[in-house]
């Protein structure tokens, strides 16, 4: 008998599912878990940056919360800013690919002789 990850891995690519399909509509997108995430954090935020009178953390926090947003703001910014360098310096080469495109190219530039065109 196959153990279970020997039987998944003789399952095609296709079928390795784990989880049950679900419908589109039920399913939350990632930027409505970003925009919950964000709701959160900011409900919370606002609950101790702006709070009434009697229940305002001492002074100390209180400012450190003020530019709190600012700060996280500009860390997102620098954070996104390198996964994209590090996703341009790493990105794969396709060889077979290019050799595919300039095969195609090659052709139609046949073609177009054939049919008169000069280029």
């Amino acid at each position: 008998s196959l153990s279970y990850p020997r039987l998944l891995m003789a399952l095609p690519l296709s079928s390795r599912r784990l989880s049950l399909p679900v419908s589109p509509q039920a399913a939350m997108t990632k930027l409505a878990q970003w925009l919950c995430g964000l709701a959160l954090l900011g409900s919370a935020w606002a609950a101790l940056a702006l709070a009434p009178p009697g229940l305002q953390p001492p002074a100390p926090l209180r400012q450190a919360l003020l530019p709190l947003p600012v700060y996280l703001l500009v860390a997102f910014g620098c954070y996104s800013l390198a996964t994209v360098g590090y996703r341009v310096a790493t990105f794969n080469d396709c060889e077979e690919a290019a050799a595919e495109l300039q095969e195609h190219i090659r052709a139609a530039r046949a073609d177009l002789r054939r049919q008169g065109l000069r280029l």
